[in-house]
């Protein structure tokens, strides 16, 4: 028998074994992407609902309301956080700008937590007035 006869004979076997182990790492693949998405947050986690959320945290009124799109409104005592969406799905805000956070909600807990006494500047400005 020759060497290319032994090749063709051994063929379909490599293919056989090449398919298998192709559908292995797609499927591999494929639950662990859908284990991470089940996994991510939601926008309405920690409390919040997807219709909006408005509380008192550490005697500071928060609310945070949908808007169009994916942003979303979100105040202090009245006064408007401005929230940036990062790649990864979380947020951040001018406040803590080097944390990022799951929700908005948690982020402006956050930026309550870093405010302390301190108050947003009015009118939608990114700064902090003591």
């Amino acid at each position: 028998m020759s060497v290319a006869q032994s090749f063709t004979r051994l063929l379909p076997r490599r293919r056989a074994v090449l398919r298998a182990l192709f559908t292995l790492s797609v499927t591999a693949f494929t639950g662990g992407t859908l284990a991470h998405v089940a996994a991510t947050p939601t926008e309405g986690a920690e409390g919040g609902t997807p219709g909006g959320s408005d509380e008192m945290y550490k005697g500071r009124h928060i609310q945070v309301h949908p808007r169009a799109g994916a942003r979303f409104d979100v105040r202090i005592d009245g006064r408007p956080l401005h929230l940036m969406r990062c790649a990864g799905g979380g947020y951040l805000t001018p406040v803590d700008h080097y944390q990022s956070y799951p929700t908005p909600l948690a982020a402006a807990r956050a930026a309550v937590d870093e405010l302390g006494s301190a108050q947003l500047a009015a009118g939608g400005h990114h700064g902090v007035r003591p």
